[in-house]
């Protein structure tokens, strides 16, 4: 099993990250760092990552693994190339993103919390992305889509395939 640490490029980006907290507050600086490493570290956390954070913070292991399971945007098993999260609050769920899902679902060959199997895309559902206004909205990595239907869902995805 390969230890986990920051490359020399994403060091240098945790430094700069601990630069903006007071020396005796640098623990407040976990969750920007795990998602560095997230990112890093295809996407997912793993418990060598929650170990380095912690050394790397000079923190208990304990403190690290209960950021991680309590915030749902770190992944805490590996997921697709493509993590597609799609919105399932109210103003979202008005406007269809329960058939958003049900399209990304039949498209896939997967259910909600599943990965295909080349492991190119997760679909999970995930509270409010922000954007309430131009519901429905998914996010797929980084990047958010607003005002998504069933067909330009279908679209995204055969982009991505």
């Amino acid at each position: 099993m390969a230890i986990f640490e920051f490359t020399k490029e994403n060091l240098k980006k945790a430094e700069e990250i601990l630069l903006k907290y007071p020396k005796e507050n640098q623990r407040a600086a976990i969750m920007p760092l795990l998602w560095l490493a997230q990112d890093q570290n295809n996407n997912w956390i793993s418990k060598e990552v929650m170990d380095y954070i912690a050394k790397f913070l000079s923190m208990p292991p304990i403190r690290v693994y209960e950021v991680v399971t309590f915030y749902t945007m770190y992944n805490k098993e590996p997921v697709g190339k493509y993590l597609i999260q799609v919105c399932r609050t109210t103003p979202c769920w008005l406007r269809g993103s329960d058939k958003i899902l049900s399209a990304c679902k039949k498209k896939l060959n997967i259910d909600i919390g599943q990965t295909t199997r080349d492991s190119k895309f997760t679909l999970v559902e995930v509270e409010c992305l922000g954007a309430c206004i131009d519901a429905p909205v998914i996010q797929i990595n980084k990047d958010t889509y607003e005002k998504v239907n069933e067909d330009s869902i279908i679209q995204l995805i055969n982009s991505l395939n």
